[in-house]
């Protein structure tokens, strides 16, 4: 009754307002002007509105997603020189820029020493996804571990894994690096359990499989944790220098040709 009593100049932007479509109240009149220049039937004219308000509403979307995600905002595959690695990862990262093999709940597992540019790379990939609108975590695993962890001693691990089974996504960074306690361990192992053959795991490390005993502690587990990690996956061997080496020897030249 309240918009009856506006002027209809006043009604409408209020009732968008009220409909949750901004981009309708900002357009509505100089898409108006437009579509009476152009001769746009109704139905053109509020395609074009409508048109706006989806593209806008997507580019929200996809900005909580990048922030949800924890994703590095600088490490996109722009930015990654794909020409460093071999032609064999090259052909595989490119196979997986569409994202399709989420929808298989496959795993990707990048190898390759310090430096080397792992971190980089599946960054890069979860920023292609989450601009494909998926969902998508970033996460060193040191820190996931001491989240499980946290979840259990609080009796909510089912909950928190139900919370993360929701990224389409889980970018676990470093996991050569996690040596930690049994107990920080089998939370670890219980979330690859978890996701296995429902959801997407993408692994950084620079341990190969033979040395996981060192992150799993006793062999049963190490084989089961490689098992559900492998059955479905693409490996990529980082076989390449140090980026971080060698973008250090360029500075350096460039100051010595400098100087």
């Amino acid at each position: 009754m309240r918009a009856a009593r506006e002027t209809p100049s006043n009604a409408l932007p209020l009732l968008l307002r009220s409909l949750s479509l901004p981009a309708f109240v900002r357009e509505y009149e100089p898409t108006a002007a437009r579509a009476n220049a152009e001769g746009l039937t109704h139905e053109q004219y509020l395609l074009a509105l409508a048109e706006i308000e989806a593209a806008e509403r997507q580019a929200r979307r996809i900005e909580r997603l990048l922030v949800e995600s924890k994703l590095p905002r600088e490490k996109t595959l722009a930015t990654y020189d794909l020409t460093r690695l071999p032609a064999k990862v090259r052909s595989g990262v490119a196979g997986l820029r569409d994202g399709e093999f989420l929808d298989r709940a496959v795993n990707v597992i990048a190898f390759g020493n310090p430096g080397t540019g792992k971190t980089h790379l599946l960054a890069g990939l979860g920023h292609e996804f989450v601009r494909q609108g998926r969902a998508v975590l970033f996460t060193p695993v040191f820190q996931l571990v001491q989240r499980l962890l946290a979840a259990k001693r609080d009796l909510r691990l089912t909950q928190e894994l139900r919370k993360l089974d929701r990224f389409d996504a889980l970018i676990l960074d470093d996991i050569g690096y996690v040596q930690q306690s049994r107990e920080e361990m089998e939370v670890l192992f219980t979330l690859l359990a978890e996701r296995y053959e429902r959801r997407s795991v993408l692994i950084t490390s620079n341990l190969v499989f033979s040395k996981w005993d060192q992150i799993f502690k006793d062999t049963m587990t190490t084989a089961a944790a490689i098992d559900r990690v492998v059955h479905h996956s693409l490996i990529l061997e980082l076989a390449t220098d140090s980026y971080r080496a060698n973008a250090a020897r360029e500075r350096n030249a460039k100051r010595a040709a400098t100087s």
